[in-house]
C-alpha cells in the first residue's frame, strides 16, 4: 500500500509541475481579455439566488466573507464580490444535500483537460463543464499551495473555484466558445457546488486531504 501511495504522490506532483503557461487561470488578471464586473441586484444573479451579500451561518461567517472578497480579487475584472458572496451564502443551505452527492470523476478530469489543458476541441462549454473544470483547477492549485490568497478552508476552496469559473467563462466567451443559454452566474454556481462536494470528499479521504483527493483525480 505504501508503494501505491508513493506512486500516486509522485504522479500528482508531476502533474502539478507541468507547464501551466497556456492555462487561463495562471494569467494575471487585467482589464484586457475579460468582461466588466456584473452589476449588482437581481439581474446580476440571474434569478438563481436572491440579490444582496448573502447570509452565512454564524460558524461560516468569517470564512465565507473572506472567501468572497479574495475570490473577487483573484478573478480581477471578471469578478463580482456581491455575486460570489451571494452564491457562497446560498450554497451553505445545500451542504447536507451536496455532501451526499457523488462526483463524476472521469467527466471532471475530462473537462479540466479540455478547458485547462491540451484537449480543447473547440466545443462550446456549458455551465456544468465550466464549473467542473474550474473546481478541478482549484483542487490542483490548492494541493500545490497556490491558494490565490484564500486560506485552506471550505469557504476558501469554494471561493477559488468560483473565481476560476468566472475567469474561464470570460475567456471562453471572448472566443465564442460558450454554449447558448450558459451564464456566468450559473457557471460560478456549478463551480461552487462541485468544489463543496470535493471538499466533503477530501475530508473522507484517509490519506492527505486535498493532496489525497488530487492524487485520485489528477492522475487519471
Amino acid at each position: 500500500m505504501d508503494k501505491l501511495a508513493d506512486l500516486a504522490q509522485s504522479k500528482v506532483q508531476a502533474y502539478l509541475n507541468k507547464d501551466d503557461d497556456d492555462k487561463p487561470s495562471q494569467h494575471h488578471s487585467s482589464s484586457q481579455g475579460y468582461g466588466q464586473p456584473l452589476p449588482g441586484g437581481d439581474k446580476a444573479h440571474g434569478g438563481n439566488y436572491p440579490a444582496g451579500g448573502g447570509a452565512f451561518p454564524d460558524d461560516d461567517d468569517d470564512d465565507y466573507r473572506q472567501a468572497a472578497h479574495q475570490a473577487s480579487r483573484h478573478a480581477g475584472s471578471s469578478g463580482d464580490a456581491d455575486l460570489f458572496s451571494t452564491v457562497l451564502g446560498a450554497l451553505t443551505q445545500k451542504k447536507g444535500q451536496l455532501a451526499n452527492e457523488d462526483i463524476d470523476e472521469d467527466d471532471a478530469v475530462k473537462k479540466h483537460k479540455k478547458f485547462f489543458g491540451d484537449d480543447d476541441d473547440g466545443e462550446k462549454a456549458d455551465d456544468k463543464g465550466l464549473g467542473a473544470a474550474a473546481a478541478m483547477q482549484a483542487l490542483k492549485m490548492f494541493s500545490s499551495g497556490e491558494t490565490g490568497g484564500q486560506k485552506q478552508s471550505q469557504g476558501g476552496f469554494m471561493g477559488l473555484a468560483m473565481a476560476e469559473a468566472s475567469r474561464l467563462f470570460d475567456q471562453r466567451q471572448s472566443q465564442g466558445k460558450v454554449a447558448e443559454g450558459t451564464s456566468k452566474e450559473s457557471a460560478i454556481q456549478q463551480a461552487g457546488e462541485m468544489a463543496l462536494k470535493m471538499y466533503f470528499k477530501s475530508q473522507g479521504e484517509q490519506k492527505g486531504g486535498f493532496m489525497g483527493l488530487a492524487s485520485k483525480f489528477l492522475t487519471k
